[in-house]
């Protein structure tokens, strides 16, 4: 498994590399898809260069990424372990250019995240994180353990979209009561919480399966949680939509962060 993790997360530098190429550029390319979401060179390159590489380090296992989504559940369902990519997760602050974008690379078994990269091209910094192996943060050429707040501050640290913030995120904030927000892109919003910096980041507003498993892997490796609104964790791969229910992601479990 720390093989695996090593080269998964070489994978994600050099997927990184292809994004900073086009981010450096005059010419993002950017197109949109069906639902209007952005897709730029940057995303392809980064598909391009991730599908090859799994396709190496482990031909038998089968590959989902954002940018290949299109496989019908009827043969997804008898996956019992695959990959699930998202090769530029953020595209709106790639073309932005505020830096907040990330690459996902997650292995999900029986539903599970259960082994994940979630590299930060711009800083060039990289989580990773396995079941068995640890958690870990890579900066600056050092690599050194990370772990969430279990003891939650009095005035919470809540981590929100960027691009996303939902009414009834503002609802739910209102409940919440005195609290510090701060806005972030991608899934830097997990990586937040998993190394202590947030306390808590409800997502209650859309995304898909690929926003979230590499992430969700490094949260809870660091020893936080990523539940549903009834409390159960989220699953992958369970059912025909690739969308996500609503979620949160938080350190401390001896709060109720759901029902408030």
């Amino acid at each position: 498994m720390n093989e695996l993790l090593k080269g998964i997360e070489e994978l994600a530098v050099q997927a990184g590399e292809a994004i900073l190429t086009v981010y450096h550029s005059d010419d993002f390319g950017v197109d949109h898809k069906a639902d209007d979401s952005p897709l730029t060179k940057a995303d392809l390159a980064a598909h391009r260069v991730i599908v090859d590489g799994l396709q190496a380090l482990t031909p038998d296992i089968p590959v989902l990424s954002e940018e290949s989504a299109d496989i019908p559940f009827e043969e997804r369902q008898s996956w019992h372990k695959y990959w699930l990519v998202d090769p530029l997760d953020g595209t709106k602050e790639f073309i932005k250019r505020n830096g907040e974008f990330t690459v996902n690379i997650a292995l999900i078994e029986n539903g599970k995240s259960i082994l994940s990269v979630v590299h930060v091209p711009v800083s060039n910094v990289s989580y990773s994180a396995a079941v068995g192996v640890g958690v870990f943060k890579r900066e600056t050429g050092k690599k050194s353990s990370i772990g969430v707040m279990k003891n939650s501050r009095f005035k919470p640290t809540v981590v929100g979209s960027r691009s996303h913030m939902s009414e009834d995120v503002q609802a739910y904030l209102t409940r919440l009561g005195q609290h510090e927000l701060v806005s972030m892109g991608s899934s830097l919003k997990f990586c937040l919480v998993a190394e202590g910096k947030a306390d808590l980041y409800p997502r209650l507003g859309l995304t898909s399966e690929w926003d979230t498993a590499a992430a969700q892997c490094i949260v809870e490796q660091a020893g936080g949680q990523v539940v549903t609104l009834d409390g159960k964790p989220l699953l992958y791969n369970t059912k025909d939509s690739l969308l996500n229910p609503f979620f949160m992601v938080y350190g401390d479990p001896s709060r109720d962060w759901v029902n408030i």
